[in-house]
Protein backbone atom coordinates (compact mmCIF):
# COMPACT_ATOMS: atom_id res chain seq x y z
CA UNK A 1 0.00 0.00 0.00
CA UNK A 2 2.82 2.37 0.81
CA UNK A 3 4.37 1.76 -2.59
CA UNK A 4 1.08 2.43 -4.36
CA UNK A 5 0.57 5.62 -2.38
CA UNK A 6 4.07 6.88 -3.15
CA UNK A 7 3.69 6.09 -6.85
CA UNK A 8 0.38 7.89 -7.13
CA UNK A 9 1.94 10.84 -5.35
CA UNK A 10 4.67 11.01 -7.95
CA UNK A 11 2.11 10.77 -10.74
CA UNK A 12 0.14 13.66 -9.25
CA UNK A 13 3.36 15.65 -8.95
CA UNK A 14 4.24 14.96 -12.59
CA UNK A 15 0.75 15.94 -13.73
CA UNK A 16 1.02 19.10 -11.65
CA UNK A 17 4.28 20.00 -13.37
CA UNK A 18 2.78 19.32 -16.80
CA UNK A 19 -0.24 21.44 -15.92
CA UNK A 20 2.09 24.34 -15.24
CA UNK A 21 3.79 23.99 -18.63
CA UNK A 22 2.49 25.01 -22.04
CA UNK A 23 3.84 25.37 -25.57
CA UNK A 24 3.86 28.71 -27.32
CA UNK A 25 5.11 29.73 -30.76
CA UNK A 26 7.21 32.84 -31.08
CA UNK A 27 4.97 34.19 -33.84
CA UNK A 28 1.95 33.83 -31.52
CA UNK A 29 3.72 35.88 -28.87
CA UNK A 30 4.88 38.62 -31.25
CA UNK A 31 2.23 41.29 -31.44
CA UNK A 32 0.42 40.07 -28.32
CA UNK A 33 -1.05 42.81 -26.08
CA UNK A 34 0.82 43.62 -22.88
CA UNK A 35 -1.03 44.66 -19.72
CA UNK A 36 0.64 46.27 -16.75
CA UNK A 37 -0.17 45.57 -13.08
CA UNK A 38 -3.20 47.87 -13.24
CA UNK A 39 -4.62 45.92 -16.20
CA UNK A 40 -4.01 48.72 -18.69
CA UNK A 41 -3.11 47.78 -22.27
CA UNK A 42 0.25 49.47 -22.65
CA UNK A 43 1.49 48.11 -25.95
CA UNK A 44 2.37 44.96 -27.87
CA UNK A 45 5.29 42.53 -27.87
CA UNK A 46 7.79 43.68 -30.46
CA UNK A 47 10.68 41.30 -29.72
CA UNK A 48 11.67 38.42 -27.48
CA UNK A 49 15.27 38.43 -26.27
CA UNK A 50 17.89 36.10 -24.84
CA UNK A 51 21.08 37.14 -23.08
CA UNK A 52 23.37 34.28 -24.23
CA UNK A 53 26.15 35.31 -21.86
CA UNK A 54 23.83 34.47 -18.95
CA UNK A 55 21.53 31.74 -20.29
CA UNK A 56 21.26 30.37 -23.83
CA UNK A 57 17.80 28.88 -23.24
CA UNK A 58 15.86 31.15 -20.92
CA UNK A 59 14.12 34.27 -22.26
CA UNK A 60 15.35 37.31 -20.37
CA UNK A 61 13.25 40.21 -21.58
CA UNK A 62 10.31 41.17 -23.77
CA UNK A 63 10.65 44.34 -25.81
CA UNK A 64 7.28 46.09 -25.81
CA UNK A 65 6.26 48.61 -28.45
CA UNK A 66 4.41 51.47 -26.72
CA UNK A 67 3.21 54.94 -27.68
CA UNK A 68 6.30 56.43 -26.05
CA UNK A 69 8.80 54.08 -27.66
CA UNK A 70 10.17 50.63 -26.97
CA UNK A 71 10.24 49.46 -23.36
CA UNK A 72 12.00 46.50 -21.74
CA UNK A 73 9.82 44.18 -19.68
CA UNK A 74 11.95 41.63 -17.76
CA UNK A 75 10.47 38.14 -17.78
CA UNK A 76 10.72 38.07 -14.00
CA UNK A 77 8.00 40.73 -14.01
CA UNK A 78 5.62 38.66 -16.17
CA UNK A 79 2.92 36.77 -14.26
CA UNK A 80 1.17 35.08 -17.18
CA UNK A 81 1.14 34.69 -20.96
CA UNK A 82 -2.28 33.67 -22.23
CA UNK A 83 -3.64 35.44 -25.33
CA UNK A 84 -1.67 38.36 -23.96
CA UNK A 85 1.07 39.22 -21.50
CA UNK A 86 0.30 40.28 -17.94
CA UNK A 87 2.95 42.11 -15.93
CA UNK A 88 3.28 42.47 -12.19
CA UNK A 89 4.80 45.94 -12.50
CA UNK A 90 3.49 49.33 -13.56
CA UNK A 91 4.13 50.67 -17.04
CA UNK A 92 6.22 53.48 -15.53
CA UNK A 93 8.67 50.92 -14.19
CA UNK A 94 9.50 49.55 -17.65
CA UNK A 95 12.74 51.11 -18.78
CA UNK A 96 13.21 52.59 -22.23
CA UNK A 97 15.36 50.58 -24.59
CA UNK A 98 17.17 52.11 -27.54
CA UNK A 99 20.07 49.71 -28.01
CA UNK A 100 19.99 45.92 -28.13
CA UNK A 101 23.73 45.34 -27.76
CA UNK A 102 24.34 42.03 -26.03
CA UNK A 103 20.82 40.77 -26.74
CA UNK A 104 19.92 37.94 -29.09
CA UNK A 105 16.55 38.85 -30.60
CA UNK A 106 14.54 35.84 -31.66
CA UNK A 107 12.66 37.48 -34.53
CA UNK A 108 15.54 39.52 -35.92
CA UNK A 109 18.34 37.01 -35.36
CA UNK A 110 16.55 33.69 -35.78
CA UNK A 111 13.37 33.82 -37.89
CA UNK A 112 14.10 33.17 -41.58
CA UNK A 113 17.78 32.71 -40.75
CA UNK A 114 19.88 29.69 -41.61
CA UNK A 115 21.11 27.63 -38.67
CA UNK A 116 23.10 24.42 -38.39
CA UNK A 117 21.29 21.28 -37.28
CA UNK A 118 24.21 19.42 -35.71
CA UNK A 119 22.11 16.30 -35.11
CA UNK A 120 20.83 16.07 -38.69
CA UNK A 121 24.18 17.34 -40.03
CA UNK A 122 22.65 19.93 -42.33
CA UNK A 123 21.78 23.59 -42.75
CA UNK A 124 18.13 24.53 -42.21
CA UNK A 125 16.02 27.68 -42.31
CA UNK A 126 13.98 28.68 -39.27
CA UNK A 127 10.26 29.22 -39.87
CA UNK A 128 9.26 29.65 -36.23
CA UNK A 129 10.54 29.16 -32.70
CA UNK A 130 8.87 26.88 -30.17
CA UNK A 131 8.80 28.28 -26.65
CA UNK A 132 7.99 26.43 -23.44
CA UNK A 133 6.15 28.36 -20.76
CA UNK A 134 6.37 27.30 -17.12
CA UNK A 135 4.62 28.80 -14.12
CA UNK A 136 6.96 29.19 -11.18
CA UNK A 137 5.23 30.70 -8.19
CA UNK A 138 3.38 33.77 -9.38
CA UNK A 139 5.48 34.41 -12.49
CA UNK A 140 6.16 32.92 -15.90
CA UNK A 141 9.39 31.36 -17.08
CA UNK A 142 9.82 31.17 -20.84
CA UNK A 143 12.42 28.97 -22.52
CA UNK A 144 13.37 28.18 -26.10
CA UNK A 145 12.65 24.48 -26.66
CA UNK A 146 13.16 24.03 -30.42
CA UNK A 147 13.11 25.68 -33.82
CA UNK A 148 10.42 24.87 -36.37
CA UNK A 149 11.90 24.16 -39.81
CA UNK A 150 8.82 22.64 -41.45
CA UNK A 151 5.68 23.90 -43.16
CA UNK A 152 3.74 24.24 -39.91
CA UNK A 153 5.70 27.31 -38.81
CA UNK A 154 5.47 28.86 -42.28
CA UNK A 155 1.69 28.35 -42.44
CA UNK A 156 1.22 29.76 -38.94
CA UNK A 157 2.98 32.95 -39.96
CA UNK A 158 1.17 33.16 -43.29
CA UNK A 159 -2.33 32.81 -41.79
CA UNK A 160 -1.76 34.70 -38.54
CA UNK A 161 -4.43 37.40 -38.28
CA UNK A 162 -6.22 36.06 -41.33
CA UNK A 163 -7.74 32.91 -39.83
CA UNK A 164 -9.21 32.83 -36.28
CA UNK A 165 -6.70 31.50 -33.76
CA UNK A 166 -8.82 28.46 -32.84
CA UNK A 167 -9.28 27.42 -36.46
CA UNK A 168 -5.60 28.04 -37.20
CA UNK A 169 -4.50 25.83 -34.31
CA UNK A 170 -6.87 23.08 -35.48
CA UNK A 171 -5.37 23.27 -38.97
CA UNK A 172 -1.82 23.22 -37.64
CA UNK A 173 -2.54 20.17 -35.49
CA UNK A 174 -3.07 18.21 -38.72
CA UNK A 175 0.44 19.04 -39.97
CA UNK A 176 3.28 16.84 -38.66
CA UNK A 177 5.88 18.90 -36.81
CA UNK A 178 9.41 19.30 -38.12
CA UNK A 179 11.43 20.81 -35.35
CA UNK A 180 14.98 20.66 -34.03
CA UNK A 181 15.69 20.74 -30.29
CA UNK A 182 17.42 23.96 -29.31
CA UNK A 183 20.38 21.97 -27.93
CA UNK A 184 21.08 20.71 -31.47
CA UNK A 185 21.12 24.18 -33.04
CA UNK A 186 24.33 26.04 -33.88
CA UNK A 187 23.89 29.71 -34.71
CA UNK A 188 25.76 31.44 -37.52
CA UNK A 189 26.92 34.98 -36.77
CA UNK A 190 29.04 36.71 -39.40
CA UNK A 191 29.95 39.74 -37.27
CA UNK A 192 33.07 38.86 -35.22
CA UNK A 193 32.26 41.45 -32.55
CA UNK A 194 28.76 40.04 -32.01
CA UNK A 195 30.11 36.47 -31.93
CA UNK A 196 32.31 37.41 -29.00
CA UNK A 197 29.68 39.53 -27.26
CA UNK A 198 26.95 36.89 -27.57
CA UNK A 199 29.34 34.00 -26.89
CA UNK A 200 28.34 32.25 -30.11
CA UNK A 201 30.69 29.36 -30.83
CA UNK A 202 30.63 26.15 -32.82
CA UNK A 203 31.48 23.65 -30.10
CA UNK A 204 28.66 21.32 -31.13
CA UNK A 205 29.63 21.51 -34.81
CA UNK A 206 33.26 20.77 -33.93
CA UNK A 207 32.26 17.38 -32.52
CA UNK A 208 31.03 16.16 -35.92
CA UNK A 209 33.12 14.17 -38.39
CA UNK A 210 35.22 16.49 -40.63
CA UNK A 211 33.37 15.19 -43.72
CA UNK A 212 30.03 16.18 -42.17
CA UNK A 213 31.39 19.63 -41.29
CA UNK A 214 32.55 19.98 -44.88
CA UNK A 215 29.10 19.09 -46.23
CA UNK A 216 27.52 21.70 -43.94
CA UNK A 217 30.04 24.39 -44.83
CA UNK A 218 29.45 23.86 -48.55
CA UNK A 219 25.77 24.74 -48.04
CA UNK A 220 26.59 28.12 -46.48
CA UNK A 221 27.07 31.51 -48.08
CA UNK A 222 30.69 32.74 -48.37
CA UNK A 223 30.51 35.10 -45.36
CA UNK A 224 28.89 32.34 -43.26
CA UNK A 225 31.67 29.90 -44.21
CA UNK A 226 34.24 32.44 -43.13
CA UNK A 227 32.42 32.92 -39.80
CA UNK A 228 32.46 29.18 -39.12
CA UNK A 229 36.16 28.80 -39.93
CA UNK A 230 37.04 31.83 -37.84
CA UNK A 231 35.39 30.17 -34.83
CA UNK A 232 36.44 26.52 -35.16
CA UNK A 233 39.57 25.25 -33.45
CA UNK A 234 42.35 25.27 -36.05
CA UNK A 235 42.82 21.50 -35.85
CA UNK A 236 39.14 20.86 -36.54
CA UNK A 237 39.13 23.57 -39.20
CA UNK A 238 42.11 21.95 -40.95
CA UNK A 239 40.51 18.49 -41.02
CA UNK A 240 37.23 19.93 -42.31
CA UNK A 241 38.97 22.08 -44.94
CA UNK A 242 40.71 19.00 -46.36
CA UNK A 243 37.26 17.48 -46.97
CA UNK A 244 35.80 20.53 -48.73
CA UNK A 245 35.59 20.77 -52.51
CA UNK A 246 38.73 22.44 -53.98
CA UNK A 247 36.89 25.54 -55.25
CA UNK A 248 35.30 26.11 -51.85
CA UNK A 249 38.64 25.45 -50.12
CA UNK A 250 40.22 28.21 -52.14
CA UNK A 251 37.37 30.65 -51.47
CA UNK A 252 37.50 30.00 -47.72
CA UNK A 253 41.25 30.47 -47.44
CA UNK A 254 41.17 33.64 -49.55
CA UNK A 255 38.49 35.10 -47.27
CA UNK A 256 40.50 34.58 -44.08
CA UNK A 257 43.23 36.82 -42.72
CA UNK A 258 46.64 35.38 -43.56
CA UNK A 259 47.51 34.72 -39.91
CA UNK A 260 44.29 32.73 -39.35
CA UNK A 261 44.80 30.93 -42.68
CA UNK A 262 48.36 30.08 -41.60
CA UNK A 263 47.11 28.58 -38.32
CA UNK A 264 44.78 26.28 -40.24
CA UNK A 265 47.24 25.35 -43.01
CA UNK A 266 49.85 24.39 -40.38
CA UNK A 267 47.45 21.74 -39.08
CA UNK A 268 46.72 20.27 -42.52
CA UNK A 269 48.52 17.32 -44.07
CA UNK A 270 51.52 18.80 -45.95
CA UNK A 271 50.42 17.44 -49.32
CA UNK A 272 46.88 18.78 -48.91
CA UNK A 273 48.26 22.13 -47.76
CA UNK A 274 50.57 22.35 -50.74
CA UNK A 275 47.78 21.49 -53.19
CA UNK A 276 45.61 24.20 -51.70
CA UNK A 277 48.29 26.91 -51.61
CA UNK A 278 49.22 26.12 -55.20
CA UNK A 279 45.73 27.23 -56.26
CA UNK A 280 45.95 30.61 -54.53
CA UNK A 281 47.39 33.83 -55.85
CA UNK A 282 51.17 33.89 -55.40
CA UNK A 283 51.00 36.93 -53.11
CA UNK A 284 48.46 35.27 -50.80
CA UNK A 285 50.47 32.02 -50.70
CA UNK A 286 53.67 33.86 -49.80
CA UNK A 287 51.92 35.78 -47.02
CA UNK A 288 50.48 32.59 -45.52
CA UNK A 289 53.87 30.86 -45.67
CA UNK A 290 55.46 33.86 -43.92
CA UNK A 291 52.94 33.57 -41.08
CA UNK A 292 53.43 29.81 -40.66
CA UNK A 293 55.92 28.22 -38.27
CA UNK A 294 59.29 27.88 -40.08
CA UNK A 295 59.41 24.07 -40.04
CA UNK A 296 55.89 23.63 -41.44
CA UNK A 297 56.42 26.40 -43.98
CA UNK A 298 59.62 24.78 -45.25
CA UNK A 299 57.91 21.40 -45.57
CA UNK A 300 55.00 22.80 -47.58
CA UNK A 301 57.26 25.04 -49.69
CA UNK A 302 59.27 21.97 -50.71
CA UNK A 303 56.13 20.23 -51.94
CA UNK A 304 55.05 23.32 -53.90
CA UNK A 305 58.07 22.82 -56.16
CA UNK A 306 56.58 19.63 -57.60
CA UNK A 307 53.94 19.34 -60.29
CA UNK A 308 50.52 18.73 -58.75
CA UNK A 309 49.78 15.86 -61.18
CA UNK A 310 52.99 13.98 -60.27
CA UNK A 311 53.66 11.44 -57.52
CA UNK A 312 55.71 14.02 -55.63
CA UNK A 313 52.84 16.48 -55.93
CA UNK A 314 50.48 13.92 -54.35
CA UNK A 315 52.76 12.68 -51.57
CA UNK A 316 52.97 13.64 -47.92
CA UNK A 317 56.27 14.03 -46.12
CA UNK A 318 54.81 12.79 -42.85
CA UNK A 319 55.63 9.09 -42.47
CA UNK A 320 57.63 6.75 -40.23
CA UNK A 321 61.03 5.62 -41.53
CA UNK A 322 63.47 3.72 -39.30
CA UNK A 323 67.07 2.52 -39.81
CA UNK A 324 67.87 -0.98 -41.03
CA UNK A 325 68.89 -2.16 -37.53
CA UNK A 326 65.55 -1.12 -35.92
CA UNK A 327 63.40 -3.58 -34.00
CA UNK A 328 59.67 -3.97 -33.42
CA UNK A 329 60.12 -2.15 -30.11
CA UNK A 330 61.66 0.83 -31.96
CA UNK A 331 58.73 0.88 -34.39
CA UNK A 332 56.16 0.88 -31.59
CA UNK A 333 57.94 3.74 -29.85
CA UNK A 334 58.02 5.66 -33.15
CA UNK A 335 54.28 5.09 -33.56
CA UNK A 336 53.64 6.52 -30.10
CA UNK A 337 55.58 9.67 -30.91
CA UNK A 338 54.21 10.14 -34.44
CA UNK A 339 52.04 13.25 -34.84
CA UNK A 340 51.16 12.92 -38.50
CA UNK A 341 48.01 11.56 -40.10
CA UNK A 342 46.83 8.06 -39.31
CA UNK A 343 46.67 7.21 -43.03
CA UNK A 344 50.46 6.72 -43.27
CA UNK A 345 51.00 4.54 -40.18
CA UNK A 346 49.67 1.38 -41.86
CA UNK A 347 53.25 0.83 -43.03
CA UNK A 348 56.66 1.32 -41.38
CA UNK A 349 59.45 2.07 -43.85
CA UNK A 350 63.10 1.04 -43.51
CA UNK A 351 65.93 3.20 -44.88
CA UNK A 352 69.71 2.96 -44.75
CA UNK A 353 72.12 5.63 -43.62
CA UNK A 354 71.66 7.48 -46.95
CA UNK A 355 67.83 7.40 -46.64
CA UNK A 356 67.70 4.83 -49.43
CA UNK A 357 64.49 2.83 -49.28
CA UNK A 358 65.34 -0.68 -48.09
CA UNK A 359 62.00 -2.22 -47.11
CA UNK A 360 58.57 -1.80 -45.62
CA UNK A 361 56.70 -3.55 -42.81
CA UNK A 362 52.89 -3.70 -42.58
CA UNK A 363 51.51 -2.61 -39.24
CA UNK A 364 49.75 -5.96 -38.81
CA UNK A 365 53.12 -7.79 -38.70
CA UNK A 366 54.27 -5.64 -35.77
CA UNK A 367 51.34 -6.80 -33.69
CA UNK A 368 52.23 -10.46 -34.18
CA UNK A 369 55.99 -10.12 -33.60
CA UNK A 370 58.03 -9.92 -30.39
CA UNK A 371 59.59 -6.58 -29.36
CA UNK A 372 63.17 -7.67 -30.15
CA UNK A 373 62.37 -8.90 -33.66
CA UNK A 374 64.38 -7.01 -36.33
CA UNK A 375 62.18 -5.10 -38.75
CA UNK A 376 64.21 -6.47 -41.67
CA UNK A 377 62.85 -9.93 -40.78
CA UNK A 378 59.30 -8.68 -41.30
CA UNK A 379 59.64 -6.85 -44.61
CA UNK A 380 57.02 -7.37 -47.28
CA UNK A 381 57.93 -8.45 -50.79
CA UNK A 382 57.99 -7.21 -53.43
CA UNK A 383 59.07 -3.73 -52.36
CA UNK A 384 56.91 -1.41 -54.47
CA UNK A 385 57.77 2.25 -54.94
CA UNK A 386 57.43 4.94 -57.59
CA UNK A 387 59.58 7.79 -58.84
CA UNK A 388 58.78 11.34 -57.82
CA UNK A 389 57.93 12.19 -61.44
CA UNK A 390 55.49 9.29 -61.90
CA UNK A 391 52.16 10.34 -63.37
CA UNK A 392 48.78 10.10 -61.69
CA UNK A 393 47.92 7.20 -63.96
CA UNK A 394 51.04 5.26 -62.95
CA UNK A 395 50.31 5.84 -59.26
CA UNK A 396 46.70 4.70 -59.58
CA UNK A 397 47.74 1.58 -61.52
CA UNK A 398 50.26 0.58 -58.82
CA UNK A 399 47.65 0.95 -56.07
CA UNK A 400 45.18 -1.11 -58.08
CA UNK A 401 47.63 -3.86 -59.12
CA UNK A 402 49.14 -4.46 -55.67
CA UNK A 403 46.16 -3.44 -53.46
CA UNK A 404 48.34 -0.90 -51.68
CA UNK A 405 47.50 1.21 -48.65
CA UNK A 406 50.66 3.33 -49.02
CA UNK A 407 53.17 3.88 -51.80
CA UNK A 408 56.68 5.22 -51.07
CA UNK A 409 58.02 7.87 -53.43
CA UNK A 410 61.74 7.94 -54.27
CA UNK A 411 64.13 10.17 -56.23
CA UNK A 412 66.72 9.24 -58.86
CA UNK A 413 68.97 7.70 -56.16
CA UNK A 414 66.14 5.68 -54.62
CA UNK A 415 66.16 8.05 -51.65
CA UNK A 416 62.78 8.13 -49.97
CA UNK A 417 61.11 11.54 -50.27
CA UNK A 418 57.48 10.90 -49.28
CA UNK A 419 54.47 8.61 -49.21
CA UNK A 420 51.21 8.50 -51.17
CA UNK A 421 48.26 7.11 -49.23
CA UNK A 422 45.09 5.43 -50.45
CA UNK A 423 42.95 8.45 -49.57
CA UNK A 424 45.15 10.55 -51.88
CA UNK A 425 44.34 8.16 -54.72
CA UNK A 426 40.64 8.23 -53.88
CA UNK A 427 40.72 12.04 -54.04
CA UNK A 428 42.58 11.81 -57.35
CA UNK A 429 39.98 9.47 -58.85
CA UNK A 430 37.12 11.68 -57.60
CA UNK A 431 38.65 14.63 -59.44
CA UNK A 432 38.69 12.58 -62.63
CA UNK A 433 34.96 11.73 -62.41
Amino acid sequence: MKITFATSGFIRADLSILANMSALALTELLGAPVLDSAGRNCGRVREVALVPQEDRVRISVLIVKTKTGDRALPLQSVTSINAGVRASTAYADWSSINATEGLFLLERDLLDQQVIDVHGRKVVRVNDVDLQQESVGNRSVLKVSSVDVGPRGAIRRLLKGVVPLGALRLLLSQIPPRSIPWDFVDLIETDPARRVKLKISHDRLARLHPADIADIVEELAPDEREAVFETLDQGVAAEALEEVEPKVQKAILESLDSDRAAEIVEEMQPDAAADLLADLAEEKTEKILEDMAPEEAEEVSGLLEYREDSAAGRMTTEYIALPVNATVHDAIEALRRFEGGVETVSTIFIVDSHDTLSGNVPLAKLVLAGPTTPLLALTQEPLISCHANASDKEVAELFDKYNLLTLPVVDDRNKMTGVITSDDVISLLRQKL
